[in-house]
């Protein structure tokens, strides 16, 4: 029997390094035995197998819309999946048109983490999946005591607010043991003379620029603690990846990051609280000097959570929200 074709549209492919590629990249590997997976920018594109296309799944509802909307017009009563992957989430869908254009057509909707279906309207919520995202498991590398090792994650652009880690590195003394690597592309120019800036006043802080995944995980293996001050997030594959890690993380109190880490997650702080944000770097740096216990009780939060980011999980969730699709009427 031949497989149906899948396209998975995804706004971001490889050379934006960035968590929708990621997202479209794995799911097309752990489809690929059940489906003939596409990954495409568009629906349909110039390939003649856009034509054949069974199924759309498409990331970002107003990011995706246009394909949205020629899926709908052209193949009515084909499968249409929607994943709200952050912005079209937690901005897009309360005041862009062609974003809820996008979700009243899906079939079904895909958020990234269980506060997710809180943002959606009440009517939609039963067409709704969550679908935690994974990754491989790391070991846990033995981590330095003579000083803590802070990293963050995140290309430098308004959403992930790296001008609250600029503020807490600026709130530290360079004497205090605590070293903080950056690691994202400037997406935004401003915000990379604003990260260059911080290291000529901060000889604590480094910004590395963009560097490539397998470089990226390495590094969150050594850290003593991820920082996470995102204002809006879908479902960050960075805190997954730290969880499956053994490296804690320091996230911003917002819902993206609820859902990934509980609402009883110790290493939380106030989003823009660079204050709040210092104050636990200190608290980490002290707890390395008298034992680690913080630290350790953050790290087994972090490792319970981490079971809802195996890949087994995803897989049988994705392929159980295909097949209700696909034997519906």
């Amino acid at each position: 029997m031949k497989k149906p074709v899948l396209c998975i549209v995804t706004p971001a492919l490889a050379d934006a390094n960035n968590g929708n590629w990621q997202t479209a990249r794995r799911w097309a590997q752990m489809l690929s035995g059940h489906y003939r997976v596409r990954l495409a920018q568009r629906w349909p594109d110039d390939d003649p197998a856009a034509v054949d296309t069974d199924i759309l799944l498409a990331l970002h509802a107003r990011r995706s819309a246009a394909s949205v909307a020629a899926w709908a017009q052209t193949h009515p009563g084909r499968p249409l999946v929607l994943v709200l992957t952050g912005t079209d989430l937690y901005r897009d869908i309360a005041t862009d048109a062609s974003a809820q254009r996008s979700l009243a057509l899906a079939q079904r909707l895909i958020v990234l983490q269980d506060q997710g279906l809180l943002a959606l309207p009440e009517a939609l919520r039963g067409k709704a999946r969550v679908v935690f995202q994974s990754s491989t498991p790391r070991r846990t590398l033995p981590k330095t005591t003579a000083q803590l090792r802070v990293l963050m994650v995140g290309h430098l652009r308004e959403e992930k607010s790296p001008q609250t880690l600029w503020e807490a590195a600026r709130l530290l003394r360079p004497d205090e043991g605590i070293r903080i690597d950056h690691i994202g592309d400037a997406l935004d120019p401003a915000l990379g003379e604003a990260a260059r800036q911080c290291m000529r006043d901060c000889p604590h802080y480094r910004w590395l620029g963009g560097l490539a995944h397998a470089r990226t995980r390495e590094r969150i293996q050594r850290a003593h603690l991820l920082v996470h001050p995102s204002r809006m997030e879908g479902g960050a594959h960075v805190i997954m990846e730290a969880a499956l890690s053994g490296t804690p993380v320091l996230a911003s109190r917002i819902a993206g990051n609820v859902g990934m880490l509980g609402s009883d997650y110790g290493g939380y702080f106030p989003a823009g609280d660079a204050a709040a944000l210092a104050a636990l770097l200190r608290q980490g740096r002290n707890d390395i000097a008298s034992g680690g216990a913080w630290l350790a009780a953050l790290q087994a939060q972090c490792a319970a959570r981490a079971t809802r980011f195996e890949p087994a999980a995803e897989r049988a969730a994705l392929l159980s929200l295909l097949g209700e699709l696909r034997h519906s009427p």
